[in-house]
């Protein structure tokens, strides 16, 4: 029985994994002003940092249509005889619901909400993909994967808080003060929401390198050593190649360190300069 992963352009997943791993990527919608188009084919995380630049305002998002969806899903009915699409938290976006509405109408898809976002919801889906190729049914990936779910600790760490501020997600007041101060703040991912975590001074390399310690020192063994993501938004070369060797040292064990460049929906909320270590944690 053919099933096929079907997940939402948020999942911030790198084209060479998408490939390996056969996943269909649905876009959502970006509108820069008077110009929208689909995440990751037409309006790239640089045509957002030009239009932040330029404009001074943000971009919005708009969360996969219900009729999208609905010819996607008959697609992929087409040439399956099932399909799971993965979407960002219902929380964040209202894509999740626009695929059940979807589902309903073609029957045999399953909408699965990761209460996630970016590569958060990449290792649920690479999980499922990798239960397809081991043979599993859709029963038994949707329990392995709600079980992840809960087990799942997404993070970033933020060097500045403008795109949060210009978004709505902080007051004028506190943007104000992290920039005077060089108050660099991390924001986790809890209950399908975001959070403020942890509050960091100083350059962004050196918060960055704190804020790796903080998430992986003395864990090891409490860490899935499968896979650890690092996903960061316009971060220099250097920094990520040093952020690498540091998840190396902190967890000797790890098979994959998998590198990708956050999205629209991760660069639209934190800015440049953004990273983050995913994972998912063997108890909950």
């Amino acid at each position: 029985m053919a099933i096929k992963i079907l997940a939402d352009s948020t999942c911030d997943l790198s084209e060479e994994l998408i490939r390996k791993f056969d996943i269909g990527i649905v876009p959502l919608t970006v509108t820069l002003g008077e110009k929208s188009g689909l995440d990751g084919i037409d309006i790239t995380p640089e045509d957002i940092y030009a239009y932040v630049e330029a404009s001074g305002n943000l971009p919005k998002t708009s969360a996969v249509s219900v009729g999208d969806f609905t010819k996607v899903f008959q697609s992929w009915r087409e040439q399956n005889d099932e399909v799971i699409c993965f979407c960002i938290s219902s929380l964040f976006s209202s894509s999740y619901q626009n695929a059940c509405i979807a589902a309903e109408e073609i029957g045999g898809v399953y909408p699965f909400d990761t209460y996630n976002l970016s590569t958060g919801e990449g290792l649920i889906i690479l999980r499922a993909a990798e239960m397809v190729r081991e043979g599993c049914s859709v029963d038994e990936i949707l329990a392995e994967c709600r079980s992840l779910v809960p087990r799942v600790e997404a993070s970033f760490a933020v060097n500045q808080l403008d795109y949060l501020y210009k978004g709505g997600r902080c007051s004028a007041l506190a943007a104000f003060g992290a920039n005077l101060f060089h108050i660099k703040p991390a924001i986790n991912v809890k209950d399908g929401h975001m959070e403020p975590g942890k509050k960091y001074r100083g350059g962004i390399d050196n918060v960055i390198r704190s804020y790796v310690q903080d998430r992986l020192k003395d864990r090891s063994n409490g860490i899935d050593m499968h896979r650890i993501f690092v996903t960061h938004t316009r971060c220099a070369p250097e920094t990520v190649e040093s952020v690498k060797q540091l998840v190396r040292e902190l967890c000797p064990d790890v098979e994959e360190i998998d590198e990708t460049v956050a999205g629209s929906t991760i660069t639209t909320r934190c800015g440049p300069q953004t990273l983050g270590v995913l994972f998912i944690r063997k108890e909950q």
